[in-house]
């Protein structure tokens, strides 16, 4: 079995992650200024989420390994983020 890895910059911030590209969030293309799927970061979902709820609209789901490098790793982009600082 394999497993596909995607370096994708953030359509929200620009910031760079890695994600998984079947799972990760995404905005849609009919919302995009491309025309094309756009991968969303852990950390502007989570951010995005509370503002939804207060609106009336449900969260974003994270779905597990949307975020992992490798689906046996128990780390995720954000757990990596605060050990870097970011």
């Amino acid at each position: 079995m394999g497993f596909v890895t995607l370096m994708a910059t953030c359509y929200t911030c620009g910031r760079p992650f890695t994600c998984s590209p079947t799972l990760v969030p995404s905005v849609p293309p009919h919302l995009t200024r491309t025309g094309q799927k756009e991968p969303v970061c852990r950390a502007c979902i989570e951010r995005a989420n509370p503002e939804r709820e207060k609106n009336g609209l449900s969260p974003i789901e994270i779905l597990p390994g949307a975020y992992l490098a490798d689906p046996d790793t128990p780390e995720s982009e954000l757990e990596l983020d605060r050990e870097l600082g970011r």
